[in-house]
């Protein structure tokens, strides 16, 4: 596995390149449409006033910063001065600061603390873009069970089409990295570091918290196991408690910086007169700040002007959405092909003890689920012979019989919760939130380049799949002409 991995990150770099190679093109020859980019006060918190300086020693650089990387930029440098600052979590502005004053710290001097913070930005999302690839490569090998469609899916994503934000001053590397790789170990067994990485996926963003349902799934698959096949409800009682643990743990990081703008903003804050959303019973800073700044709520987005937008989402939308039509056939099939039962029992048999006794990270890279769809495949494979040995007659129905295998080889049942994850974000991007975002929102979640794959090489969908290609390739172009110059794309 060694090869198609150094393989996946040899392409996921020259990716990058490709990328940051067309914005900064595009930077020179194209005039900035939001020249308010460049103007940076001082910072307001005392405490941060000796990181901020009123010259810039190389504005180019710090101008590199656009859109929300402008606020990434400012909660790095001085904090969370003003209330709306707090919708950016704190991962990134740590990262930034952490870089800045330690491998970064000699080039402070010669382009100033704000231009070595955005180049630590560049540089920290670009390298974290490439680690996720990999993992996302390991990730599709361990569900699909098919390298070549793995490879191809990776391929996809080094190449998607909300790639300019993972090659910029925004959250989207880290968050795939840390969600990516948490789920990938979750499916091993690693389960500590599993619970680290999609906690930090949680303060990347914050829909990294709903990482916490993988946990759940696997908690609800030994439950089941335990209980039905086992005999052990009392176990069943253990393994339920330490998912919902493992779960809250993962939500910690993002309530806890809901908390610290609670003290800083309620408590300790110097308004004349306490926020409304300082009084509500769950005082959830971050939902109010999506709400009264940006307009965020359901249906709050329908409306005529914003066709445009809508349009401009409905790629991926529309990738999403047959990506959820897909596997839910596939997966329908798959159950009446064999009963639930067996397919639980086989999916936590399958997963070899090595995963488990392991602390080794290298050991439970290479172990992971094994087999667990030959499993299934072996209990359909002995319901056919007994149909066959007992009805003659069935015997034209051994076509039909080799399809639903095929189809079990695919799409084992650990594909359900990626499609539900997926499943609630679509809802989320097309009826709460700014639609348009929705390229980017949704450029992490794995089934979307599972099922893009599966178009590619599809004999009846060549049209579809030039069509995905097109796509893909566009949106990096618009992405790095238009985004880099402060013009809206999504």
């Amino acid at each position: 596995m060694a090869a198609p991995v150094a393989g996946v990150v040899r392409l996921a770099a020259a990716s990058r390149l490709l990328v940051l190679a067309l914005s900064l093109l595009s930077r020179l020859l194209f005039r900035p449409y939001d020249t308010s980019a460049s103007l940076h006060p001082p910072c307001l918190l005392p405490s941060n006033a000796s990181a901020s300086a009123d010259d810039d020693p190389a504005p180019t650089v710090s101008s590199l910063a656009v859109w929300d990387g402008v606020h990434f930029l400012r909660a790095a440098e001085c904090g969370y001065e003003y209330e709306q600052s707090f919708a950016f979590l704190p991962l990134l502005p740590a990262s930034l600061n952490l870089l800045a004053r330690s491998l970064l710290a000699p080039l402070v001097p010669v382009l100033g603390y704000r231009a070595v913070l955005v180049i630590s930005g560049y540089a920290l999302n670009n390298a974290a873009f490439v680690a996720a690839a990999a993992y996302f490569y390991r990730l599709s090998l361990l569900i699909l069970k098919n390298p070549n469609a793995a490879y191809r899916a990776s391929v996809l994503f080094c190449f998607n089409p909300a790639s300019v934000f993972y090659s910029s001053l925004y959250s989207e590397s880290l968050y795939a990295l840390f969600s990516l790789g948490g789920i990938f170990y979750v499916f091993t067994g690693a389960n500590t570091i599993a619970m680290i990485m999609l906690a930090l996926s949680g303060s990347a963003r914050s829909n990294g918290a709903l990482n916490a349902g993988y946990f759940c799934f696997q908690a609800l698959l030994h439950a089941y196991d335990a209980a039905v096949q086992k005999k052990r409800p009392i176990l069943a009682v253990q393994v339920l408690i330490t998912g919902f643990l493992r779960s809250v743990f993962i939500f910690l990081p993002f309530f806890a910086f809901q908390a610290y703008g609670y003290l800083n903003i309620c408590l300790y804050g110097n308004m004349e007169e306490m926020r409304p959303w300082c009084k509500a019973k769950v005082p959830l800073l971050y939902g109010f700040i999506q709400s009264h700044y940006w307009g965020v709520g359901f249906l709050r987005y329908f409306q005529v002007k914003q066709l445009p937008n809508f349009l401009l989402a409905s790629p991926v939308l529309s990738l999403a959405v047959y990506c959820i039509i897909h596997y839910t056939k596939l997966l329908h099939r798959l159950f009446k092909s064999i009963s639930i039962h067996e397919l639980i029992v086989a999916t936590v048999e399958g997963r070899s003890s090595e995963a488990y006794k392991s602390s080794d990270v290298d050991t439970v890279l290479n172990s992971g689920f094994s087999t667990t769809t030959n499993k299934a495949q072996g209990h359909a494979d002995v319901k056919r012979r007994k149909s066959v040995a007992t009805d003659p007659g069935s015997m034209h129905n051994n076509r039909s019989n080799d399809k639903i295998l095929e189809v079990n080889e695919g799409c084992p049942i650990l594909v359900l919760p990626f499609i539900l994850h997926l499943a609630f974000m679509t809802f989320t991007a097309f009826f709460v939130m700014h639609v348009q975002v929705s390229t980017r929102f949704l450029s992490a979640s794995p089934p979307i380049y599972w099922a893009a794959s599966h178009i590619l090489v599809s004999p009846k969908s060549k049209r579809w799949g030039y069509l995905i290609c097109i796509y893909f390739i566009a949106y990096i172009l618009l992405g790095s002409l238009l985004f880099t110059n402060f013009y809206p794309f999504t």
